[in-house]
C-alpha cells in the first residue's frame, strides 16, 4: 500500500509539469507485410504490403511520452510545407496535441523515415528528409516563438531533443539555454553529433555511449566502465553540466553528478527486446520529470532505465505509458 502511494505522488508530481519541447521532429511510417519469393529482378525479397502505420517520431515522439506520462508538453519545431508536414499534424491532433508551434517552412521536407517490415523483421528503411541548417529567417521565426513560449507560459523544463536534421543549431540552442538560466528553467539534452559541445551548462545531458564517443571523437576505445566515467567526467567538467546520463544499451546507464564529483551505474533488466527504436526518448521524457519530481539523481537514472526497457519492448516507436511505469517501479522497489 505504501508504494501505491509512493507512485500515486510521483504521477501527481509528473501531472503537474509543463515542458517545452524543441528539436527535430520525424514521421515513422511502418509498411508492414510478407515475404513469400525472391525478386526475378535481383536477389531481394518481395515484400507483399498489408498495413501501413504512421506514428510521430523524434521531438514529437518525446512529447508524446510526457503526455502518455500525465505531463503537459508544448511542441516546437520546424517542418515542410507537405503532405508530410500535413500528416504529422494529424498524428499529433488524434493524440490531443497542439501543434500551433510547428512551423511550415518551403525550404525544407518533412523527415519520414519508411520501415519495410517482412515476416515481422525489418527488411529495409529509406529516410527521406533535407539534413541542411534552418535559414536565418527561420532560425529568427523559432527563436522568437520560443521566446513568448518561455515568456507567456509557466515552462518547468525545457527538452532539447536533437537528430541532426538541421532545426537546432549551436546559435539557437545557446539563446535558449540562455533564457531558461534566466528564468530558473531546467534543460535536458538528447543530443547528436553535430551539436554535441554546444550544450554548455545545461541540467541533464544524455547521450548513449555511440553518440558519447563519437561526440568526443572516442570511437575507437575499447568498452570499460572506467572509460566511460572518464569520458564522462571529462566532458561535464568542460561545459558545465550538472549531470551526464549515458545509456549503455544491455550494460545499463551510468550517470555522473558534477558537484558531487560521483557516479551511479544501474544494470539493465532482463527483457524480451523487440525494437529500440524511440527508447532514447522515452528515457529523456522520464528522466526530465523525475528531476521535476525532486527525486535523487541516482533514482532518475533508476526510474529512466525503466522507461526505456520497457518501450523496447514492443515494435515500432511507442511511448511509456504511466500505469506501466508504475507498476515496474513498485515491482523493483525503486522508490
Amino acid at each position: 500500500m505504501q508504494d501505491k502511494v509512493v507512485t500515486d505522488n510521483l504521477l501527481q508530481k509528473f501531472s503537474q509539469s509543463t515542458v517545452l519541447v524543441i528539436g527535430d521532429v520525424m514521421v515513422d511510417a511502418y509498411l508492414n507485410g510478407s515475404v513469400g519469393r525472391i525478386s526475378p529482378e535481383a536477389p531481394v525479397p518481395i515484400v507483399d504490403i498489408q498495413e501501413r502505420t504512421y506514428r510521430a517520431g523524434g521531438a514529437a515522439n518525446v512529447a508524446i511520452n510526457l503526455q502518455s506520462l500525465g505531463a503537459q508538453p508544448i511542441l516546437c519545431s520546424v517542418i515542410g510545407n507537405d503532405a508530410k508536414g500535413e500528416l504529422l499534424r494529424e498524428i499529433l491532433q488524434k493524440k490531443h496535441l497542439k501543434t500551433d508551434y510547428l512551423l511550415p517552412s518551403t525550404f525544407r521536407k518533412t523527415t519520414i523515415k519508411y520501415r519495410v517490415i517482412g515476416n515481422q523483421r525489418q527488411m529495409l528503411r529509406i529516410d527521406e528528409e533535407d539534413v541542411c541548417p534552418l535559414k536565418k529567417e527561420e532560425s529568427v521565426d523559432l527563436l522568437q516563438i520560443t521566446k513568448q513560449i518561455i515568456d507567456n507560459q509557466k515552462i518547468d523544463a525545457i527538452v532539447f531533443e536533437d537528430y541532426d536534421k538541421g532545426v537546432l543549431s549551436k546559435n539557437v540552442i545557446q539563446t535558449i539555454v540562455g533564457w531558461a538560466k534566466a528564468k530558473k528553467i531546467i534543460v535536458t539534452v538528447d543530443p547528436k553529433r553535430k551539436n554535441f559541445s554546444h550544450y554548455q551548462g545545461v541540467t541533464l545531458f544524455k547521450p548513449n555511449l555511440k553518440e558519447l564517443k563519437e561526440g568526443l571523437q572516442d570511437e575507437d576505445k575499447t568498452f570499460s566502465i572506467e572509460t566511460v566515467q572518464q569520458l564522462m567526467r571529462d566532458f561535464a567538467t568542460e561545459h558545465q553540466i550538472d549531470y551526464l546520463f549515458t545509456t549503455l544499451s544491455e550494460k545499463g546507464v551510468a550517470m555522473y553528478d558534477r558537484q558531487e564529483d560521483s557516479f551511479f551505474t544501474e544494470p539493465a533488466y532482463l527483457r524480451k527486446i523487440s525494437d529500440v527504436s524511440g527508447a532514447g526518448d522515452s528515457v529523456i521524457a522520464t528522466a526530465t520529470l523525475c528531476l521535476l519530481a525532486g527525486l535523487p539523481i541516482h533514482k532518475v537514472a533508476q526510474v529512466a532505465n525503466l522507461a526505456g526497457g520497457i518501450v523496447c519492448e514492443y515494435s515500432g516507436v511507442t511511448p511509456v505509458h504511466k500505469q506501466q511505469l508504475m507498476d515496474e517501479i513498485r515491482k523493483y522497489n525503486i522508490v
